[in-house]
Formats: structure tokens, sequence, C-alpha cells
């Protein structure tokens, strides 16, 4: 992807919290990306589509239980407001695909993505049919879809061409479905553990061979899921 069409990414987030999301990509890569100009992201207020002059987005659930559900018309209300004809609209649910590294840089290319902040005890189900992609980051359950949403733009802005060093990329974990491999530094020694003789060596081809050979056997150890090619299962 050249940087031309990179510079077209375009990520609104819609929240009950959106300060929360901005502050937390205003540092570092994600913010060296949106300074260069790389992409842009927009945190939108959901109660800007909220209901009547309290702005409501929330009611109690039909048939009965604990808490409170999102309501559809300011969720719909915003889709409609933001999207474009080569939009994508993403919704953090527990039913949702395990979020991976391949996933992400299908969407790092993407023109347009709406991301949408579930909160309370989730959404009114008709929401769904104006989503394009449910995502889920894993086994647990969050207060809200914010902390999934920053995840989801980091990931996806220092993926972005130009935010940092591509040889970074291509060497880090889950870039060929393996963990990284153990990395050194200064001191050559600590604690009596010594940096392996090979990355002492300057032998760049036997590097290479060893760091391959070690992603393989912590992918095996560490994640065997990875190993044998099984993906899991798909909660958040």
């Amino acid at each position: 992807m050249s940087e031309e069409r990179a510079r077209q990414l375009k990520i609104d987030v819609v929240s009950l919290f959106p300060e929360t999301i901005s502050a937390a990509l205003s540092a570092s890569i994600p913010a060296r990306a949106l300074e260069r100009g790389l992409a842009t992201l927009t945190c939108h207020d959901l109660r800007t589509w909220g209901i009547g002059k309290h702005r409501t987005v929330d009611d109690e659930p039909y048939g009965g239980g604990a808490g409170m559900l999102m309501r559809p018309e300011p969720l719909v209300n915003a889709i409609e407001a933001l999207r474009g004809p080569e939009s994508i609209v993403i919704l953090f649910d527990a039913g949702g695909e395990r979020l991976r590294q391949p996933r992400l840089r299908s969407l790092a290319t993407a023109k347009h993505l709406i991301v949408l902040c579930g909160r309370y005890e989730g959404i009114d189900d008709r929401v769904r049919a104006f989503v394009d992609l449910e995502l889920s980051l894993g086994d647990f359950v969050l207060s809200g879809g914010e902390p999934a949403a920053i995840v989801l733009c980091d990931a996806i802005l220092r993926l972005v061409p130009g935010a940092i060093d591509e040889a970074s990329l291509s060497e880090e974990s889950f870039s060929s479905e393996l963990l990284e491999y153990p990395q050194f530094t200064r001191p050559a020694e600590f604690r009596g553990v010594s940096v392996p003789e090979v990355l002492l060596s300057g032998n760049h081809a036997a590097v290479a061979a060893w760091r391959r050979e070690e992603a393989v056997r912590r992918t095996r150890r560490q994640r065997p899921d990875l190993a044998d090619g099984s993906k899991g299962g798909t909660r958040s």
C-alpha cells in the first residue's frame, strides 16, 4: 500500500467517553502516525445522537433482567451519519471474531473505519444489522468498549506505512503466526545469565537461523494453539 493510500485511512470512534480514547492515543506511535497525517482519528460522543432533551442512550431490557441496554436509535443514527460508501462498521462483542494480526493488517488498508463502543449490559440486538464486523479481544469482560477501541486503533495505526520502521513490523510477534524470538541487549551477562554466543558471533545467517528456531520453540511452548494452527475461542 502506498503512503498516499495510507493517508486516506479515517477512523471514527463512537463512545459515551470519547475523551478516554483520544487521550490514550495521544502519545507514542499512534500520535506520531496521526501527526504525520498518515491517518485521522475522530472520537464522537454518542449522546450527540441521544434521545430527547436528556440525550438518553439506554433503557431497561424487555423481559426483565439486570442492568440497562443501549437503545438502537442513537447507535444506528450515529452509524448513518458517519457511514460512507467504503466504511467498515465495527462492534466489539463477546461472540465476535477473535482479533488477530491478519485481521489488523486488513483493516489497516481500509479507507474508513467506524468503531462502536458498547456500555451497560450490551446493545439492542437490532443494531447488529447495521454492523459489518464484530470483534472480540478474548475470553473476558470489560466495563465498556473503550479499552477495546483503544487496542484496535493502536494496533492499526502502527501498521500504517510510515508510522514505524517496516523491518520492525516484519519480525515482531504474529507477523508469521509465530511469537517473536528472544532478544537481548547490554550487558552481555546479567546475574549469571549470558547472551547466547550466536548473537555475538557476527554471523548473520547463523543469527537468523537461531532466531527462527527460537521463535518456533517459544510458540510451541507458550502458544501451542498458534503452532498447531488452532485459533481458539471467541469471546470478549
